[in-house]
């Protein structure tokens, strides 16, 4: 790998908002570890190597201890330090809570929250050892809403949003930066793979994830704490949600994500 670009991570890089994430930082002059647990990942990197970057493609379940230090492994494998980190890796489970199973819970669990703690904790050491970098977690404007009808999925991107604001002022003056990112309704096979695909959430207007991506690539690099990320109308959602009570926002998520009889 050319050892003077800056080197940048990106986790749930083969489709999606990850894949436009690392999409961003190749046109800006990165080289990339990208990870992903599907055989997607080596498509991506073959793409992102045709725009003049070395790319280390690594196909690892982060759900899991061993695939996140498989990834690890793999960045510590370079020689180099990260200049650049995006957590995004996630996965949703929609329909009521009762009715969806136990290990899909759990693995929600295990990808967003888990494994975006662990990974973190890894490279944050190394940063702040180097005395700079930027951290970039993966979000949502969901974060800021009772999840009803997707419960676990909601609580695990508060979690999320917490602990990168935590993380934020916790490293002032170190160097390192941290910046939630916050997406709305972006179009990616989320829904499909979250089975929403019969709710009023599935069936709305989808932001384009390149738009996302270049809002969060601009956030971290400004090294702002958070930036709800893609259209107009999802920056407005953003500024409602926040201040709206948490009973209008459950009633509002539960007639958005309530799965709808025959479609």
């Amino acid at each position: 790998m050319d050892a003077v670009k800056p080197l940048a991570v990106v986790t749930g890089a083969s489709s999606g908002i990850g894949l436009a994430l690392a999409r961003q930082f190749a046109r800006h002059g990165f080289d990339l570890v990208v990870c992903a647990e599907d055989g997607a990942v080596a498509t991506a990197a073959d793409e992102l190597r045709g725009r003049d970057v070395d790319v280390v493609a690594v196909r690892a379940d982060l759900a899991t201890y061993d695939g996140t230090e498989q990834l690890y492994a793999a960045v510590r494998a370079t020689g180099r330090p990260v200049a650049a980190a995006a957590l995004n890796a996630g996965v949703g489970a929609g329909g009521a809570f009762t009715h969806v199973a136990l290990a899909d819970h759990a693995r929600i669990i295990d990808l967003n929250v888990t494994s975006t703690v662990h990974l973190a904790h890894r490279l944050l050491r190394d940063m702040v050892a180097e005395g700079s970098g930027r951290l970039l977690i993966t979000s949502s404007v969901a974060a800021m809403a009772p999840g009803s009808f997707q419960s676990v999925y909601n609580a695990s991107k508060s979690f999320l949003q917490s602990f990168a604001q935590a993380l934020a002022r916790e490293l002032r003056g170190t160097g390192v930066t941290v910046t939630s990112l916050m997406p709305g309704v972006t179009d990616t096979a989320f829904f499909r793979r979250a089975g929403l695909d019969r709710t009023r959430l599935g069936r709305m207007r989808k932001d384009d994830p390149a738009k996302v991506a270049e809002d969060a690539f601009t956030a971290l690099m400004r090294g702002r704490s958070r930036v709800v990320a893609g259209s107009v109308a999802t920056k407005v959602l953003g500024a409602v949600t926040k201040v709206a009570p948490d009973r209008l926002k459950a009633a509002g998520q539960r007639f958005l994500s309530e799965p709808r009889p025959g479609g």
